[in-house]
């Protein structure tokens, strides 16, 4: 399976390697913007959807949901489109994708997101507004301990390649 899709992205893969991209730049430019999407964005994100959970003044209720209504669909964006890039360089590097603990987390990661992208739309305005809220809240923290853990295997193969 990890050969196959590493085959469908090969002539990408071959396309940015005739680039003449850097070596340093394909072998760590996911990993800074990567960190710079989840460790700032992700964070304030996460903030701002935890703030409007806790504050009792409606005003700052209001503002911190709307900060977190606003971040969170481009932090979704972005960790997507890095997703695909880390993994594109990963082909670009000749590592197996499937054998990754990082590649895993990523997939991970990304999914949850999703669901937790999609709770809002099924039922924040229903009968049981607050259970979903809950439930969304606290699978961002998943989320969020799954991007430690993927930090860290990501780290350890970016040191291993």
């Amino acid at each position: 399976m990890g050969d196959k899709l590493a085959s469908i992205l090969e002539p990408l893969a071959a396309w940015f390697n005739g680039l003449g991209v850097p070596e340093p730049i394909v072998h760590w430019g996911h990993p800074v913007m990567m960190g710079i999407v989840v460790l700032v964005m992700g964070s304030v994100t996460a903030y701002m959807g935890w703030r409007s959970r806790f504050a009792t003044d409606p005003e700052v209720v209001s503002k911190t949901r709307a900060s977190h209504t606003q971040l969170a669909p481009w932090v979704f964006l972005f960790v997507a489109l890095g997703y695909t890039g880390g993994v594109l360089s990963l082909v670009m590097q000749n590592h197996d994708l499937l054998s990754s603990g990082h590649f895993w987390t990523g997939t991970g990661a990304l999914g949850l997101m999703a669901v937790s992208a999609i709770t809002p739309f099924i039922g924040f305005g229903g009968e049981k507004k607050e259970a979903y809220r809950a439930f969304h809240a606290y699978l961002g923290a998943v989320v969020a301990i799954v991007f430690i853990a993927h930090g860290i295997l990501g780290l350890k193969l970016g040191l291993s390649l």
